[in-house]
């Protein structure tokens, strides 16, 4: 123990009474003759391996029987948590008994990476290639591994973490803590080499800097009794009983008839008071001014149970908003699209837009939500809250994936086991409804906020692109055009400069009341109660239907 507080590291077994908990157990677990994980009865620290096993059994309100899981630790006295068969073979034999048990394998990770010495060298590399392995199979069996980054973390760990939570069907969660980082090479190394370093490895791959703007960790914590408190706060919302259909559904005074309407709505450059205004056909009868949808979240969701957003530091992805939540006491994630324009930070390239504007999916707000409802399929209904117009298409945006991300939210939705509620709470149109759509999957149902709009286009682009004609036409009807045209003509040539220049600039002014004039009737003619009547919507309901219409859905889907 004082070894580890040298290196302001924490020795594993000081951990055993927080993560048992009031209440709870810890049962150290290792290898025995047969290579199976048995209980060990022994004192602390007489463990042989860098890698430390344990059953953690900790009782939660909504599980007093206590929630159960496999755990690791790296221990950093024994090689700093370097790595080879003894430390691979346990891993693996965890993995192996955290699926038989249908729990999941939470890890506590410290590695300088795959052992180097005089005695043994590349059978390190594929014990942990090995161990790499059983991760990858682990995960895409539906398997949960949660990794908590508890100090260096070098070269092999590195990838078993990304293995276990960074793809795109992983479903656990990382969390790092200040004194934590996750490179493949340290700076020491990669400075003898020549290679490209930082001023520290928390510069080369610590949360501030590299992790959490990226989206690779999910959650920061202070420290790690904090990440502890994310962690049991992710199992309240997601642990399954083996035997069980799903998360518990937990006791809520919050009314399911409850309207939403009336909920403070506090927003910078929004001029809304109330939730209920941005439904309001006086306040907001175009449904495109501005609002807060974490607002909206907090207004849908249980006032007496708390939440948590995920990837709230990802750089870029902030039109996307991410939360695990519960309604009506059922474990739902929501996922919201922010609407109301976000200032880029530093210099945005010049091919890509000054501002992520509202109800716009980004690339990485893209790769953000369908990391969200991938996470979430098979365990706990989906909720979207979408004011959707569709894609952003801007060069910068198509360089970085746009269509690669875009389209993993329509195979994110065509996978998702269990009920799926699509609420229209604004605008909805483009790309975005195609991956969004009810026909990719027969467990969605979309229902609609009567005013919003549902379109292949908006009835404005449309107008100016689709029907440009159409527009010209009008344009050049209209008598006030007509009637200075006709005074053009006719017109003496010392006056016919003037005349131009008044054309010119009526011509424009016309031209836009003829685009405002036709995106009317083309809204009007692809309102939303068109969208039910061929079927792309399910139901218009009103602001007040919110949330117990949400709570219907997903107790109707589980009888």
């Amino acid at each position: 123990m004082l070894r580890a507080r040298r290196r302001g590291l924490v020795y594993p077994y000081e951990l055993s009474a927080t993560l048992a908990g009031e209440g709870g157990s810890l049962t150290e677990l290792d290898l025995d003759a047969d290579g199976r994980l048995v209980e060990v009865n022994r004192e602390p620290g007489r463990n042989r391996a860098g890698i430390i096993v344990a059953r953690v059994v900790t009782p939660t309100a909504l599980h007093p029987e206590g929630i159960t899981r496999i755990v690791l630790s790296g221990d950093p006295t024994k090689g700093l948590g370097a790595v080879a068969e003894p430390e691979c073979s346990r891993i693996i034999a965890a993995l192996d008994l955290a699926e038989q048990l249908g729990v999941p394998l939470e890890w506590f990770t410290l590695s300088s990476g795959a052992k180097i010495s005089m005695d043994s060298g590349t059978e390190n590399m594929d014990w942990v290639g090995a161990a790499l392995k059983r991760v990858v199979e682990f995960t895409q069996a539906g398997g949960e591994i949660n990794i908590v980054v508890a100090g260096i973390n070098v070269g092999a760990q590195p990838y078993w973490n990304a293995e276990a939570t960074m793809l795109m069907h992983t479903s656990g969660i990382l969390v790092m803590t200040p004194d934590s980082a996750m490179v493949l090479t340290g700076k020491q190394s990669l400075d003898f080499s020549g290679g490209v370093s930082a001023e520290d490895n928390f510069g080369i791959g610590g949360y501030d800097r590299v992790m959490g703007p990226n989206g690779q960790a999910q959650y920061w914590a202070p420290n790690l009794g904090a990440a502890m408190e994310i962690l049991l706060t992710h199992y309240d919302h997601t642990f399954v009983v083996p035997g069980e259909e799903g998360p518990r559904r937990a006791t809520t005074t919050d009314p399911s008839d409850r309207d939403v309407s009336d909920f403070p709505h506090h927003c910078d450059g929004s001029e809304f008071t109330t939730v209920g205004q941005i439904f309001s056909a006086s306040h907001n009868p175009d449904r495109k001014k501005p609002f807060d949808i974490r607002t909206v979240i907090a207004a849908v969701t249980d006032q007496d149970h708390a939440h948590s957003e995920r990837w709230a530091g990802m750089a870029e992805a902030e039109t996307a908003v991410v939360v695990d939540g519960r309604i009506g006491g059922h474990s739902v994630a929501v996922l919201g699209i922010e609407s109301k324009p976000v200032p880029r930070a530093g210099f945005p390239p010049t091919d890509g837009p000054d501002t992520f504007t509202a109800g716009t999916l980004f690339p990485q707000s893209s790769k953000k939500a369908a990391r969200a409802i991938n996470a979430a399929s098979g365990n706990r209904p989906l909720v979207v809250l979408a004011n959707l117009s569709g894609f952003d298409g801007s060069p910068e945006s198509m360089r970085n994936l746009q269509l690669e991300y875009g389209a993993e939210i329509g195979r994110a939705i065509v996978n998702f086991r269990g009920p799926i509620v699509f609420v229209v709470i604004s605008r909805y149109h483009g790309g975005a409804f195609v991956v969004f759509s009810k026909s990719l999957n027969p467990n969605m149902t979309v229902l609609a906020v009567e005013g919003s709009f549902a379109s292949v286009i908006g009835g404005a682009p449309a107008a100016a692109v689709v029907f440009a004609r159409d527009v010209e036409k009008r344009t050049a009807a209209d008598p006030r055009i007509s009637g200075l045209d006709s005074r053009l003509r006719s017109a003496e040539a010392q006056s016919k400069a003037e005349l131009r220049v008044a054309l010119d600039t009526l011509r424009k002014a016309v031209r836009a009341e003829k685009i405002s004039e036709i995106a009317a009737e083309f809204d009007g003619v692809h309102n939303i109660h068109r969208a039910v009547e061929v079927g792309s919507v399910d139901k218009v309901i009103a602001p007040a239907e919110i949330r117990p219409a949400i709570i219907a859905t997903i107790e109707a889907f589980r009888g």
